[in-house]
């Protein structure tokens, strides 16, 4: 009987890997990439706080000068704020500081590749690898990481190939998001995560002052701090609002808006004004925009758009 031999695939190969800079996202994902066996060989880091992470997450790693950073990376990952990028790469393009042969990652969700051009022109591996995560600073975004999306832009199918190698390596989930859709594919994440923080802190603000003065014997006091009775207080609540928008859609609307309920409506407006205008205006735009979903009656929507 002849033996069947059975064959394995090769392990990736394993990249020497350069951070600009040592913020939230760089250091996370260098340290992500880590963890499956590529090696950070530098990063850049000018403040305190960034010198502070680099050495925390990325202990084996070296702090040098950007062109330092370049020059011993094989993926050399761009993770500065948007505002910062195009200038970023055009002095690395103008100071040849990258190898024609590196692969060039950028972690921007605004940006697609184009961004990249003028190292494109220079031979690089143009991509956007965008995790669609909120990065804290904290030990959670490393483990976050590793059940995340990330949204991946490309030239071809070979850097395609590569983005969703990396990605799958750290346990992400990669998707394309074309060049032209980048812009709106920002926007629809930043709407939900940015304006839900701004969302749950005015709620949270709101509760405290409702709760304070009422605590049970024994019970924690009603202060500024986080992670207090208040937020104990929505968090199974607002976790399943969350679950059941993303599971059922509008369908999901429930409420006083959603059941058409104007005095309900004109009290929580009045109350909320007591305790913070901004917050009430806050309140009014939200549940105008829920009675538009709900098809709310035409007396809810005057009140809302403030008509009456």
């Amino acid at each position: 009987m002849t033996s069947v031999g059975i064959t394995h695939d090769p392990a990736p190969a394993r990249l020497a890997v350069g951070i600009v800079s040592a913020g939230r996202v760089g250091t996370a994902v260098g340290a992500a990439l880590e963890r499956v066996g590529h090696i950070v060989v530098g990063c850049s880091a000018v403040s305190e706080a960034s010198r502070h992470r680099a050495r925390t997450r990325l202990p084996e790693s070296e702090i040098l000068p950007v062109a330092d950073v370049a020059a011993r990376s094989e993926l050399l990952i761009l993770a500065v704020p948007d505002a910062e990028l195009a200038s970023l790469i055009a002095g690395l393009a103008s100071t040849r500081a990258v190898s024609g042969r590196t692969i060039v990652a950028h972690t921007s969700g605004a940006n697609g590749i184009e961004i990249l051009d003028p190292l494109t022109e220079q031979g690089v591996v143009p991509l956007a690898i965008h995790p669609a995560m909120t990065f804290t600073g904290h030990d959670e975004d490393i483990v976050r990481l590793a059940s995340a999306c990330f949204g991946v832009t490309a030239a071809d199918a070979i850097g395609y190939a590569i983005a969703q190698s990396l990605v799958l390596e750290i346990g992400g989930e990669p998707f394309r998001v074309s060049e032209g859709m980048r812009p709106l594919y920002h926007a629809a994440l930043a709407h939900g995560s940015n304006h839900l923080v701004a969302l749950v802190v005015d709620a949270v603000a709101a509760l405290r002052v409702a709760l304070e003065g009422q605590e049970l014997l024994g019970q924690e006091l009603i202060g500024d701090e986080p992670n207090g009775l208040a937020e104990r207080v929505l968090q199974p609540l607002l976790s399943a609002a969350l679950d059941n928008a993303l599971r059922r859609g509008p369908t999901a609307l429930t409420g006083p808006v959603a059941r058409g309920d104007t005095e309900a409506v004109l009290t929580h407006l009045r109350v909320l004004e007591d305790v913070d205008p901004q917050i009430a205006d806050s309140y009014r735009a939200l549940s105008l925009r829920s009675a538009q979903r709900a098809g709310a009656n035409s007396e809810l929507l005057d009140i809302l758009e403030d008509r009456r």
